[in-house]
Order: structure tokens, then C-alpha cells, then sequence
């Protein structure tokens, strides 16, 4: 598995208007997450899911299996 990378996350938050740091304190997240991330440190699904829940996306779309950032159902 490649190395994950927070680019789609910071995209998605910006395109949102959503500031990281606000996002990170509110899903219970250090600010050092998401370089953290980006350091080679495998994210823990339970983050990506908090992540994904406020940017109000798919956990596949932040990891890149899909362009689609719809939930789906």
C-alpha cells in the first residue's frame, strides 16, 4: 500500500471553507495529525472516519480508492 498523503483532506477543507486546525479540534485530533500523516505514519481508521464524517465524505475518497467524494449508502 502506497504511503498516504493529506492532500485530499486539506483540498476538501478548503474547498469547504473548513479551517484544519478547527476541523482537528473538533473530531478530538492533535494538530500534528495530519503531518503526521504526510511523515509516513499510517493513519488510523478511526481518525479517517472523524475526518470523513466533518468533511462530510467518504473515507475511500480521503484514502484515494475513489475520485467520488459522495458517502455512499
Amino acid at each position: 500500500m502506497s504511503q498516504f498523503n493529506s492532500k485530499r483532506i486539506k483540498k476538501t477543507a478548503r474547498m469547504k471553507k473548513i479551517v484544519l486546525k478547527d476541523m482537528l479540534e473538533a473530531c478530538g485530533l492533535a494538530e500534528n495529525t495530519l503531518s503526521n500523516m504526510n511523515s509516513g505514519r499510517t493513519p488510523l481508521s478511526s481518525n479517517l472516519a472523524k475526518i470523513a464524517d466533518y468533511l462530510g465524505c467518504s473515507v475511500d475518497y480521503l484514502l484515494g480508492r475513489t475520485d467520488n467524494p459522495e458517502i455512499n449508502h
